[in-house]
């Protein structure tokens, strides 16, 4: 009896004064990235069983008109034909502009005050024709160079001067991570980590572009170091990468592979050879092009997941996965999903 009450004490004592390791806590989120809004009934249902938080919402891009005005302009802007779900769900809406880097590598400074204008008011134009609440931050989505970040990040202290109540992020490459200190960081309260497009898209030797783990180990050493809180963004996509006579020729996105049958395709671990002349599902293929198939498998993205846990200095974040689409997610288990976020405790 004697020795049992040393070990109850042990344990009392003893245990209580070991530290508990601290959880991060976690947002679920989703990045909505077409043109048109309307959830179907299975994707309602994935929000309300995943418990998302926030939803990333792509309101436009701004693009470089080379043909007509020679200067940046809105264009892809959604078209919202389901407003009333938005309006009153209890989701954050993270409005989210594309901008790409030509646009600003070729406004002129003396026009960003203009541009920024413009981004400002068209969306809270879009916000208040679609009467959207909850909306306490605005994302910038921009794959900035070392040659582009000063302009870059003048609009983006341009766009917070415009809107001083709401918080502006940007999305922030691995690249982008490794090489701070010459592509600099930009003026914003957080970034959120694209932990995706990792290779070289139109390298005909690159295996996977979207997700590769051993691209991703070598960018992330200074990771914990990153002067900005992060949230992270993981790829749930799928696609074919289309290589003519060698060279990058375009993406098929959402394509049937039942078609790829051996009389049109010969297939070669993860892509396929064009056998002849041929139109499929309206694409145009010649023969000897070559389609390599790129996805993010449940296990890349976990091992993913858990090697960017051990190096996030920051304790609280946002995780979105991109993007919300019935045929992508089906691709996953309501399980496998819950896991994808549980990986980040």
């Amino acid at each position: 009896m004697k020795n049992l009450f040393f070990i109850f004490l042990f344990f009392v004592f003893g245990c209580t004064s070991i530290p508990k390791k601290e959880n991060r806590q976690i947002e679920r989120s989703f990045y909505y990235w077409k043109t048109s809004f309307q959830l179907s009934h299975y994707e309602k249902q994935l929000l309300i069983d995943l418990q998302i938080k926030n939803l990333y919402v792509k309101f436009f891009d701004v693009a470089w008109d080379k043909a007509a005005t020679n200067q940046a302009y809105p264009v892809a802007q959604l078209y919202f034909r389901d407003s009333g779900y938005l309006s009153k769900s209890t989701f954050n809406i993270v409005p989210t502009i594309f901008i790409t880097n030509e646009s600003i590598d070729k406004t002129d400074s003396t026009a960003l005050p203009t541009l920024a204008k413009n981004i400002a008011q068209l969306t809270k134009q879009i916000i208040k024709n679609n009467n959207l609440k909850n909306i306490s931050e605005i994302q910038i989505d921009c794959d900035w160079t070392r040659a582009t970040a000063s302009k870059y990040f003048y609009l983006l202290q341009l766009l917070q001067q415009l809107q001083p109540t709401i918080q502006l992020s940007a999305t922030i490459r691995l690249h982008q991570v490794k090489f701070a200190n010459k592509t600099g960081v930009p003026p914003v309260k957080k970034g959120m980590l694209m932990c995706y497009n990792m290779g070289n898209l139109t390298d005909v030797n690159t295996n996977n572009s979207i997700i590769d783990l051993p691209t991703q180990q070598s960018y992330m050493a200074t990771l914990k170091n990153y002067p900005l809180p992060l949230d992270v963004a993981l790829p749930i996509f799928e696609w074919l990468v289309l290589f003519r006579n060698g060279k990058y020729y375009g993406l098929l996105q959402q394509f049937d592979f039942a078609k790829l049958n051996g009389t049109i395709a010969e297939k070669n671990t993860n892509s396929y050879t064009i056998l002849k002349d041929t139109i499929i599902s309206n694409y145009i293929f010649k023969k000897g092009d070559v389609l390599r198939y790129e996805e993010s498998t449940y296990k890349t993205i976990l091992a993913s997941v858990k090697l960017i846990a051990t190096k996030l200095a920051n304790k609280n974040c946002a995780i979105s996965l991109y993007h919300l689409d019935t045929l992508t997610l089906k691709k996953f288990t309501a399980h496998e999903l819950e896991n994808i976020y549980n990986s980040m405790y």
